[in-house]
């Protein structure tokens, strides 16, 4: 059986010029403002995953079928139009935070939001902290 290559490595782009890319200087401002939060959040500094997400921090997974590799604990996308924020969370147990949340989309894994003055900050901080926890307390290890 091929062994499984993640697409999805650490990258040497630095999240600085990857973030003075984006177009959209409202985009730019809020991803800056999400690396501070999720720096806070993970103890970590960002660094750029596969072709587009920030990640911080790092952990490393083994499924009972054998496939394992690395991913960040946390990170975002800025995507056309929106932002992809990866929290490791399940949204659906963290329902009443998501409540209190403001203007939002599920995605499969993700909270996609517009801008960052559509949501509550400190709440959004809550969401990606516990996220990052959880993490550490699910990968004893990780950093």
């Amino acid at each position: 059986m091929a062994k499984y290559e993640a697409k999805t490595k650490e990258q040497t782009t630095s999240v600085e010029s990857f973030i003075d890319q984006i177009e959209d200087e409202q985009i730019r401002d809020d991803c800056r403002e999400l690396v501070r939060m999720m720096e806070k959040a993970s103890g970590q500094k960002g660094k750029i995953w596969g072709s587009g997400i920030v990640g911080f921090g790092k952990y490393h997974y083994k499924y009972d079928s054998g496939h394992e590799g690395d991913s960040c604990l946390t990170g975002f996308a800025p995507r056309k139009g929106n932002i992809a924020i990866y929290t490791n969370l399940r949204l659906e147990e963290s329902e009443s935070l998501m409540n209190k949340l403001g203007k939002y989309k599920n995605g499969k894994s993700c909270i996609n939001i517009k801008k960052m003055d559509d949501v509550d900050k400190k709440i959004l901080y809550e969401l990606i902290d516990t996220g990052v926890k959880g993490m550490l307390k699910k990968y004893p290890g990780s950093k």
